[in-house]
């Protein structure tokens, strides 16, 4: 089973405007209500790709009511603690000829019921996959991926990690089993500007080397470099396409990685079923569905480089 954890979940009012114009009454086009949030994103993707999940998270209020009654509507199984106050974050996304969002704090988090989320994770097995994604509210410690990896060392199941600066720096030590960072985080990480696979290479055998059992980077246009388990190095072309929206992309990439990988542990499926599943969603308005994918993956071209 592969199970996912989002700890600062939302949702994503999309509003699109025909032209936004500063200082006036702008009146929207089309609007759309959509539960967000990395390890949702994950879940939503592997359910459209045929691959069972179940969503761990934090939820509070009749937003956050509304959120795990989208996440089920959307046919993906759900294990959330209910926060004692607050309300689960709304942000508001904008298109019309401008692009923005506002991103809200959201709720405070209480000890209480961020242990009871922790406990939910003891069924877990080595059989299993958890995906730790995205950022963590201000009020939740730091090391809390790190502190996940460290509670799950005994029960061993393989954990990948879509997060950035310090949340992802943590978790190295703890040989996670895949890692996602795009090249501008990569880059982050060692205070480098990567710009081609051929400078992303050597950071990502890098991180590897760190403790990261598999390193796939994401490069959007420029597709994407994996630095597998087995030693092995490999290049991927993302398929030509017109880019609708990246949201989901990267967490498509994941879903489509681990879906090609799970029971097979066959890195080159893998990789090109990730690139694939990330280009697909981004060609399409929302999250892309498996005949898109299968589609796609018969275009990726990827070779091993070392």
């Amino acid at each position: 089973m592969i199970y996912t954890m989002t700890l600062n979940p939302a949702l994503d009012y999309n509003i699109t405007v025909e032209e936004f114009r500063e200082g006036r009454v702008n009146r929207s086009s089309k609007e759309e209500l959509v539960a967000g949030g990395k390890g949702l994103m994950v879940s939503r993707m592997l359910h459209n790709l045929g691959v069972e999940s179940t969503a761990f998270g934090l939820a509070a209020g009749f937003t956050g009511a509304e959120l795990v009654r989208m996440v089920h509507e959307a046919g993906v199984r759900t294990n959330f603690v209910t926060l004692p106050a607050g309300m689960t974050r709304i942000n508001v996304k904008l298109w019309g000829g401008i692009e923005g969002e506002i991103n809200a704090a959201g709720p405070e988090y209480d000890e209480k019921s961020l242990q009871a989320l922790l406990e939910k994770l003891n069924v877990l097995t080595s059989k299993d996959i958890l995906v730790l994604a995205g950022t963590v509210p201000a009020s939740v410690p730091k090391d809390l991926y790190a502190r996940i990896m460290k509670q799950m060392k005994e029960k061993s199941p393989r954990i990948a990690v879509d997060a950035t600066g310090e949340l992802l720096r943590g978790v190295i030590r703890f040989c996670p089993f895949l890692v996602k960072p795009n090249h501008h985080e990569l880059g982050e990480l060692y205070e480098v500007t990567l710009k081609t696979k051929e400078e992303v290479l050597p950071y990502a055998k890098k991180l590897r080397e760190e403790g990261a059992v598999n390193v796939l980077v994401s490069m959007a246009g420029e597709g994407a470099v994996l630095a597998a388990a087995d030693g092995s190095v490999w290049f991927g072309e993302a398929p030509k396409g017109t880019v609708v929206n990246s949201v989901g992309a990267g967490d498509s990439m994941v879903a489509g990685f681990l879906a090609a990988y799970e029971g097979k542990n066959d890195a080159e499926k893998a990789f090109r079923n990730g690139i694939a599943a990330g280009s697909a969603t981004a060609f399409s308005a929302g999250l892309a569905v498996k005949e898109e994918v299968e589609s796609l993956a018969e275009r990726v071209e990827v070779w091993r480089v070392e």
